[in-house]
């Protein structure tokens, strides 16, 4: 069984835009997926309703064949997004605060908390920052903070939208690099974003949208020469997708 299966999903603005038009969509645990397509084509949309921040005009969005309808807290639990402007997911004003607020919200115990908030922050690799105020950190510390606070809830899935957006060369490195231990530890990974150069080397499947739809859906490898059809820029010079990715 699929872990997030989505059927049919449609959704149309109040000003009657189409954004997401009869979209279907299954995922297995532990893929990692990129999803790719031109500005409009509905990909943040999609995102949205993975874990019910948007309610579908019509369709239906299953978490491990359960509609996410049913228990919208548990489903945001387990599937975690990070959003594209980290700094409307921090809420805490010190580092350690920040990613205690999930946990708390939960009733967990003190001691619970408090173990969550260290290992959390060991994982992400900012525990010798955890005292420091939170708007003293640099983009990519911003964004590997807002992964501390969605990982402190223990989600199965992490939705990344645009995760590289406004990160100088050593901010993309750190975030990739955190984005692909995640994946090696088991976490399912499904990641937005139009710099496939930074990352598709480390992807099992590409999805690519337009107008609201899947238009192609399947390894990375056989789609690569297609994404310039849908707007999206593939990485000069015609390389290799194995070596599409800002790690060494």
């Amino acid at each position: 069984m699929a872990i997030l299966e989505i059927q049919h999903l449609s959704h149309v603005f109040p000003n009657g835009t189409i954004a997401l038009d009869d979209v279907n969509l299954s995922v297995e645990s532990g893929e990692f997926i990129v999803i790719a397509g031109a500005n409009g084509s509905g990909k943040t949309v999609l995102l949205r309703h993975m874990n019910g921040l948007l309610s579908p005009t019509s369709g239906k969005v299953l978490l491990e064949g359960v509609p996410i309808t049913k228990d919208l807290n548990h489903a945001r639990r387990k599937i975690g997004l990070i959003f594209q402007n980290s700094d409307n997911q921090i809420v805490g004003q010190i580092v350690s605060e920040d990613v205690a607020f999930g946990p708390e919200n939960l009733n967990l115990p003190r001691e619970q908390v408090d173990k969550l908030v260290q290992e959390t922050l060991e994982a992400v690799g900012l525990s010798e920052l955890a005292s420091e105020q939170t708007y003293t950190l640099s983009g990519g510390q911003k964004k590997r903070l807002a992964v501390a606070g969605v990982l402190a809830m223990r989600p199965q899935i992490i939705a990344f939208d645009e995760p590289f957006v406004a990160l100088d060369y050593e901010g993309v490195v750190q975030v990739l690099s955190q984005i692909v231990a995640l994946h090696k530890k088991g976490h399912t990974i499904i990641l937005v974003t139009h710099d496939l150069d930074k990352v598709l080397a480390h992807a099992n499947r590409l999805i690519i949208m337009e107008k609201g739809r899947i238009v192609k859906d399947g390894d990375p490898g056989w789609l690569i020469d297609e994404v310039e059809k849908y707007g999206i820029k593939k990485p000069y010079g015609g390389r290799r997708v194995g070596t599409m990715t800002w790690l060494k």
